[in-house]
């Protein structure tokens, strides 16, 4: 006999196992890029959640004489977050803060007893993947998929005694673990790089500098010129008719700072009409709209049936290695170069041109490849390890609904 049962969000509340419920900011007044700082309280956005945990680290900040306008979307520490609006089912837990976090519309908080329901079980319960399809599934398709607070209160989740639920959360933790380490060795392994392009093409202390005059600034044998001139932008594109017969759709939605999160298996002719962009090994993908959210990756072996949506700019280096390239287009002087070309009010959005125009002071090729010789490792051992989270992860999903039914006894 199976020791778990289905209840509603609803049921869940009316027995104070779930004390609060709440969607994010409805405030009249919604930040803008241009209210955000450097210092304050960290505005949660959808593609800031990562792993399951809210990543602090690329989120906006708004200042708190905002965020007491705002009146709702206060979350804290061990709230249990959820998307619902675009981006549907994403899943994380509110780490340590302090004092709080601003949530946007596209996000939900759920608070629980602690002594009834674990937040770390309500989460894995969001995750497992029955309840991602009834979610989605229940998403209004207008211009984006949405579901209401009302709607989710009425949202079935797979039940157990507080024992059991611990049970549970011991088993597929583990794996997560295993995720957040790799996460972890990922950050230190891209800082490494980072850091070295600052040395060598910010600070100017590149091997042999000593030896190099600097004239008006400029290092000797360097030049000033624009990244149009040392990459091409959408070079590969795919015809309407001529998608591979299955694709891995990667959308705006699927890429957070610096990481492709997810890709949509489906067959070619369900594929939506963005689906065009090819991406090959060494290119940067970066999202048009509203790049002050800092949606882009490194493409590192892509697979053929990889197809990019056209709200990307798709960045090939021709004269110049991919560490270079994916390191100057991830600076915050070129965050705000593309945030100053954005046009439109209510979709701010950048053009290709708007990434060649950005100027860069372009080093002598020995220089560029030496440090291409210094990266590369770092960056095929991220793609190791983020392909064995990714294995993780699908292993954690087949496990996760066996363990909640029953099927496998905890």
């Amino acid at each position: 006999m199976s020791h778990f049962q289905e209840k509603t969000i609803a049921e869940l509340i009316a027995e104070k196992a779930i004390l609060a419920i709440q969607d994010g900011n409805h405030g009249e007044k919604h930040p803008k890029s241009t209210d955000y700082v450097e210092e304050g309280i960290h505005f949660v956005m959808a593609n800031d959640l990562n792993f399951g945990t809210v990543d602090l680290k690329g989120c906006s900040k708004i200042p708190e004489s905002l965020a007491s306008k705002l009146r709702i979307g206060f979350s804290v520490e061990g709230d249990v977050l959820l998307t619902h609006k675009g981006t549907i089912g994403n899943v994380a837990i509110v780490g340590s803060i302090a004092p709080y976090i601003m949530l946007t519309p596209q996000v939900t908080y759920y608070r629980t007893d602690n002594e009834k329901l674990s937040n770390k079980y309500l989460a894995y319960a969001f995750r497992e993947p029955n309840f991602q399809k009834r979610m989605k599934s229940l998403a209004q398709q207008s211009t984006r998929p949405y579901i209401g607070i009302t709607a989710q209160r009425n949202l079935k989740i797979l039940w157990t005694d507080r024992e059991r639920q611990e049970s549970v959360t011991e088993i597929i933790s583990k794996y997560d673990d295993l995720i957040e380490n790799n996460k972890r060795r990922i950050e230190l392994l891209e800082e490494s790089a980072r850091q070295l392009y600052k040395e060598w093409f910010v600070r100017f202390r590149f091997p042999g500098h000593e030896h190099v005059k600097i004239i008006d600034g400029v290092p000797e044998g360097w030049r000033i010129t624009t990244l149009g001139e040392v990459s091409i932008t959408n070079a590969l594109s795919h015809k309407a008719k001529e998608l591979p017969e299955e694709i891995n759709y990667i959308d705006i939605s699927s890429v957070s700072t610096g990481r492709i999160e997810t890709k949509s298996r489906m067959p070619a002719e369900e594929a939506p009409g963005r689906a065009r962009r090819i991406a090959q090994h060494g290119d940067v993908i970066w999202s048009n709209v509203r790049p002050n959210l800092k949606a882009y990756a490194l493409v590192l072996h892509p697979e053929n049936e990889d197809v990019f949506s056209t709200g990307f700019t798709v960045i090939s280096g021709m004269s110049i290695p991919y560490s270079f390239l994916y390191n100057f287009t991830t600076t915050d002087n070129f965050v705000s170069h593309l945030v100053n070309h954005t046009t439109g009010a209510s979709y701010p959005a950048v053009r290709p041109q708007d990434f060649e125009r950005a100027e860069l002071l372009l080093p002598p090729r020995p220089l560029l490849d030496q440090f291409q010789e210094y990266c590369e490792p770092n960056y095929e051992l991220v793609y190791i390890l983020a392909e064995q989270s990714s294995q993780l992860a699908a292993a954690r999903d087949v496990l996760l609904p066996k363990l909640m039914s029953g099927e496998i006894a905890v």
